[in-house]
């Protein structure tokens, strides 16, 4: 690769309504755009999306600008080995691995892994997310996903009530069986260890495909004890964040044993550490699939692109289940790009053009 100059920049995502979740209620979301291009050919520039989620990135620290300074300002040095160099930022790490993994193809800006997906040929099939709120507000969600034919839905509870949130959950299975709708729950570890036990056993008389993390991470014996006795498949997600190296991965899988993983890779560190984790979890057969992480479209884009590619791996059918992709709706700033939702199938489109000015 060319000699390279690199640029970073900051910018606030805003919600278009304030979205709830069992760690409190999003309103802004902070990203950092890297900007990578060839020092002699300034217009052949690359961008990445370095994501924060307060409460639980890793590198959510003081001296994250500092970091991203002094990559910019030696990206020569940290383009062959970024990796390893800033495994405690893994944020960076995607940020960089989109960028310079865009420069593989250099007649398409944003195009990291050209496939039947990126040419407009087929889609990914996602759930549809309903934020925590009142019971009026989850229920409107839940409507509306619904009218769009979406044939899995995905609930974050833990934040209200749990008797409305599982009425709610009753009426839903009362109108549309298991066949018709796959019903997902994420407890962004709301519950308590002592009383999660029951509240699976509760849960899973609706015929719930899994709950997604019902209690805090790093509580790997009473995770591994809920994992073991649960009626309820459990998928970890907070629980892989800021496990780093591929002998503590492991460790934790063989420890706590779930029914799936969940992969973030802006905060897992991106597409090669995310490529790990499915391969450590598919040698003890636990299951996985991916989901952005409130990323802008940027980030969305290349999500999208390996999240493809991961599906259709060959030989890999048992990954061909609803991601955790977002939408790109969430946000009044978000930029325009060729991504659209047609029910509940992502498609992008090769002909429309993308419409930021980050720099």
């Amino acid at each position: 690769m060319k000699e390279l100059q690199a640029d970073f920049t900051q910018y606030i995502l805003e919600f278009k309504k304030p979205s709830g979740t069992s760690r409190g209620v999003l309103q802004k979301k902070k990203s950092y755009f890297i900007k990578i291009w060839e020092a002699d050919n300034p217009e052949n520039y690359r961008i990445g999306e370095c994501g924060l989620l307060k409460g639980l990135s890793i590198d959510a620290v003081p001296e994250y600008s500092a970091t991203l300074q002094e990559v910019c300002d030696n990206i020569n040095e940290y383009k062959n080995n970024f990796k390893s160099k800033l495994e405690q930022f893994p944020s960076i790490v995607f940020g960089l691995e989109m960028a310079l993994q865009d420069f593989q193809n250099e007649e398409s800006l944003h195009i990291l892994f050209p496939s039947p997906f990126t040419q407009g040929e087929e889609s990914i099939q996602i759930n549809g997310l309903i934020w925590m709120g009142t019971v009026d507000f989850m229920k409107e969600q839940i409507k509306q996903k619904l009218e769009q034919n979406f044939q899995c839905i995905k609930l974050k509870i833990g934040a209200i009530n749990f008797e409305e949130e599982l009425n709610i959950l009753k009426k839903i299975r009362e109108e549309y069986s298991p066949d018709v709708l796959e019903l997902r729950v994420d407890a962004n570890g709301a519950f308590s260890p002592e009383d999660a036990l029951e509240k699976l056993k509760r849960l899973s008389e609706l015929n719930l495909h899994s709950i997604e993390q019902p209690i805090r991470q790093k509580q790997w014996e009473a995770m591994a004890k809920l994992c073991e006795q649960t009626p309820l498949p459990i998928a970890l997600d907070e629980e892989l964040i800021g496990v780093l190296g591929k002998e503590n991965k492991q460790n934790l899988l063989e420890t706590i044993k779930p029914q799936y993983i969940i992969l973030k890779p802006s905060l897992v560190g991106g597409f090669d550490a995310s490529k790990e984790w499915i391969d450590l979890a598919e040698m003890q057969e636990i299951g996985s699939w991916l989901t952005s992480a409130l990323e802008s479209n940027i980030g969305l884009n290349a999500i999208a692109q390996w999240t493809y590619q991961f599906i259709n791996e060959p030989g890999k059918e048992n990954r061909k289940m609803p991601q955790g992709l977002g939408t790109g709706k969430l946000y009044t700033n978000n930029f325009d790009s060729p991504m659209y939702l047609k029910g509940e199938n992502l498609f992008f489109d090769p002909q429309a053009s993308w419409d930021y000015n980050l720099f």
